[in-house]
């Protein structure tokens, strides 16, 4: 029972990261305008994710400090600085598409406006984060959110046709209808949302909350092993139902209305109370983990003390960093901006930001200073390496092909 809760913190990074708005979103969009011609993206995003998440995670129960703090340390203030801008820029903006999300998968639920439910959503968010213990609070959103299942289990349901769906996976082709630079330009948003840089920052502050020490390697390890793996699993099961049902009758994915249709056809009103409690859950645990990322970075960077494990009193400053990034969020979202578009948006931006989070990460990962014996070895640097020259090119082709493509319209 003890490794079945073990593995919550990758679940709920899972859960919570890689399948978050902006992958339900993303994943949708894609499955419904180019099938399946895009899963090797989802792959090549989970090795690349468990690749780093892995080494942020050994970098903190080895040397027991979370990954920002290390960052300004070895690489120092200014060029920590620069990481910092556009990682909380990055942060704010991912927390601002989360509580959006929240807001409309309650209102899918009720019909009730989503102006409605966004005070509610940033409020309880804050209630979470303020009250609830790091263990529960993992191990309940991780957990509910493994409802979004249902997306895999409607793939089946609906009896596709398997070798059209395995040819458009083994053998990748740009619809008539779409160009190339569309096709590159939802391949780098598929990218940008598997590897978002709050990712390993929760992953990695989350360890240091949790009192690892090299003992808990194997732990870090199961985490990535295991949640990674299950987020990208239900990655491409949402882009496979929008694949079998939206494609064919060309239905463009502008809301969350039309993620869902797939679950529906397939399972009726029973799969549809599933995928929203699953989709509260894993925007809602996304949530929590951009609100925590923006407190942990900016406290790790300036020295404050910081984390669940203190009393809010004893992090006070943590704790207001938190509770100002929720009211911008919800703030950004009452000016009447769509939050689909905001996850869009996001995700490519996350894209851009990539280059300064996992360059540092590397370079920690190899200093004997802070890891002893346990630096990377040349497999894991050698992946890292050819992780970082993609990386870079998906970081500097971003902002040209969102140009270009009118942001994928």
């Amino acid at each position: 029972m003890g490794k079945l809760f073990s593995v919550a913190l990758g679940i709920l990074t899972a859960i919570g990261g890689f399948v978050d708005i902006g992958d339900i979103v993303t994943n949708s969009v894609v499955g419904s305008r180019f099938g399946l011609a895009l899963v090797w993206v989802v792959i090549v995003g989970v090795i690349g994710i468990c690749l780093y998440a892995n080494m942020a995670g050994k970098v903190a129960a080895v040397s027991g400090r979370a990954t920002f703090e290390i960052i300004r340390e070895r690489l120092g203030p200014r060029t920590a600085a620069a990481n910092l801008s556009a990682s909380f820029f990055i942060n704010l903006m991912t927390l601002t598409a989360e509580i959006g999300g929240v807001a409309l998968a309650l209102q899918l639920a009720t019909d009730v406006g989503r102006m409605m439910w966004i005070p509610v959503a940033a409020f309880a968010v804050w209630v979470v984060i303020w009250r609830v213990k790091f263990n529960i609070m993992e191990n309940v959103a991780g957990l509910l959110g493994l409802l979004l299942i249902v997306f895999a289990v409607s793939v089946f349901a609906l009896h596709p046709n398997w070798s059209d769906l395995i040819h458009q996976a083994t053998a990748p082709a740009i619809p008539e209808k779409e160009s190339v630079a569309t096709y590159w330009y939802f391949a780098i948003a598929l990218f940008g949302a598997a590897m978002t840089p709050y990712e390993v920052f929760f992953f990695s502050s989350g360890a240091v909350e949790e009192h690892w020490t090299t003992k808990d390697l194997g732990t870090s390890r199961l985490n990535v092993m295991v949640g990674f793996p299950l987020g990208g699993i239900l990655s491409v099961s949402i882009a496979a139902c929008a694949a079998i049902v939206l494609l064919p009758s060309q239905i463009e994915v502008t809301s969350l209305s039309e993620t869902v249709m797939p679950v529906v056809a397939a399972g009726g009103k029973l799969f549809l109370a599933f995928v929203i409690v699953g989709i509260v859950a894993a925007t809602f645990g996304a949530a929590l983990e951009t609100a925590l990322s923006g407190g942990y970075i900016l406290a790790q960077f300036l020295g404050w003390p910081w984390g669940k494990f203190r009393r809010p009193a004893e992090a006070a400053r943590f704790h207001v960093v938190m509770i100002v990034t929720i009211v911008a969020g919800a703030a950004v979202l009452y000016t009447g901006v769509d939050p689909i578009m905001v996850t869009e948006y996001s995700v490519v931006f996350s894209a851009i930001a990539l280059p300064l989070t996992y360059l540092p990460i590397l370079i920690v990962a190899n200093d004997s200073e802070y890891m002893g014996d346990e630096t990377n070895g040349r497999v894991t640097n050698m992946l890292a390496s050819v992780y970082l020259v993609i990386i870079l090119v998906a970081s500097l082709a971003a902002i040209p092909l969102m140009i270009v493509t009118g942001a994928g319209q």
